[in-house]
């Protein structure tokens, strides 16, 4: 806390100096001239790591959506708060009875992350097994700001206190049929026309109901539903799954337990900011409140480290969620290039960083957005995305050497988000090349 409250400090005691070892007026004119941006409103923020300096500020003080950029935040609770390793499972023996509770863990039986610590301690164990829970523990599946007509869509799974599967259903076309992923849903599916000529697959609003609107998908046809989550079909699932009872229990959770660690932190920090993962970010912020108050209290953790972090920044900001679904959430260019220098004190070194944000060129939601120069990356940023906004922050590399950390929001534009990342990409290669 002393170093970053140091750090802080040094930046208000430097933020005068802007510009004085840099020369920006080439960026600014870069800026100014730029016919995308002259359509849309827009903030920047530029920092130079090497010499504790603010170079550049366009609109910085002023607040923007942050979309996916929230998961900027979500890792540095995460860096400040989890350990090493994911607890998958707490639990506790009595007699012949294992009593479990959920950690918020995503990785159960998740399709691309699960290691199967969890489920096969809980495969092999030779006692009853208990799930439970505590009604004071749940918290909402969804978080304000949220679009519930996205109730439907794979980055939108609902959030609980013991994930399964991912909380979706995965559908394949197989031998010209529609299966599911668990199989416990199948008898849940059916068909109905609607008319439509495309192909089409929908959920029921309230139900675990699903429709498709013909009876033979399309070939490879993949898509991934959240299912409405309860406490009664998790116990369903888990037992369908383990082929073995599960009963549910009403129970709080005791100050000692033991835990089955699923996987590193590190691995699954970078599974959330590398395809930007909604539903890993918002599930990890679980992880951090029961880590913190041995309770699901997300509300208290946001307040939390905004009275002993965010208080610090040069300009307030508002956050409602972890993943940046939420239209509620409102940060400044500047404040998020200071939770980066938080970030980037808190890890070793520039290779343990790079690794937790895309790289552009090279992998994540970059790959296609930068191109290499002399054959290197040179930028190392999380994007953010919804109507009308578009944002990119992180670090950049110069030619020279120089390590500067930025943040690029932009919103209130027409139509697709493509020309303003296009745009973002084209100045920030401007300053690689130029610095």
């Amino acid at each position: 806390m002393k170093n970053i409250l140091l750090s802080m400090a040094m930046l208000w005691a430097t933020f005068p100096l802007i510009a004085q070892t840099i020369d920006v007026t080439p960026i600014k004119r870069e800026l100014e001239q730029s016919p995308i941006l002259k359509g849309h409103f827009y903030g920047v923020c530029l920092y130079d790591l090497d010499s504790n300096r603010f170079l550049l500020g366009v609109n910085e003080s002023k607040h923007f959506t942050p979309a996916s950029n929230t998961k900027v935040f979500t890792l540095f609770a995460a860096l400040k708060y989890l350990g090493d390793s994911i607890a998958g499972l707490h639990y506790i023996e009595r007699g012949d009875s294992l009593i479990f509770w959920g950690t918020g863990d995503p990785t159960f039986l998740h399709n691309k992350h699960d290691s199967g610590k969890v489920f096969n301690f809980l495969k092999n164990s030779t006692k009853r097994l208990f799930y439970a829970t505590d009604d004071l523990a749940e918290e909402s599946f969804y978080r304000r700001g949220w679009a519930i007509e996205d109730y439907e869509e794979y980055y939108q799974p609902e959030i609980s206190s013991f994930p399964i599967y991912g909380n979706v259903v995965t559908f394949r076309e197989r031998t010209g049929r529609l299966e599911c992923y668990p199989s416990y849903f199948q008898p849940a599916l059916s068909h109905k026309s609607d008319g439509h000529k495309n192909y089409r697959l929908w959920r029921d609003f309230h139900h675990n109901i699903f429709i498709q609107n013909q009876t033979r998908p399309p070939h490879k046809y993949v898509n991934e539903k959240p299912f409405r989550y309860s406490s009664e079909l998790f116990v369903k699932l888990l037992s369908d799954t383990l082929k073995r009872s599960v009963t549910t229990i009403k129970a709080q959770r005791p100050r000692e337990v033991s835990a089955i660690y699923s996987t590193h932190t590190a691995s699954i920090l970078r599974e959330m900011m590398l395809p930007s993962d909604n539903f890993l970010a918002e599930q990890i912020h679980m992880m951090v409140v029961l880590q913190r108050y041995g309770i699901f209290q997300t509300g208290q953790l946001r307040k939390d480290m905004d009275k002993d972090f965010y208080n610090l920044f040069t300009d307030r900001i508002d956050l409602h969620d972890a993943s940046g679904l939420s239209s509620y959430n409102k940060v400044t260019p500047r404040s998020m290039v200071e939770v980066l220098l938080m970030i980037s004190s808190s890890l070793p070194d520039t290779t343990s960083l790079h690794k937790l944000f895309p790289t552009g060129g090279v992998d994540g939601t970059l790959k296609r957005t930068y191109g290499l120069d002399n054959n290197e990356p040179f930028v190392w940023a999380k994007t953010g995305t919804i109507s009308a906004v578009h944002n990119q922050s992180g670090f950049i590399r110069t030619r020279s050497g120089r390590n500067l950390v930025f943040s690029f929001l932009n919103t209130n534009f027409l139509g697709s988000a493509g020309s303003v990342s296009r745009e973002i990409a084209r100045v920030m290669t401007f300053i690689r090349q130029n610095y």
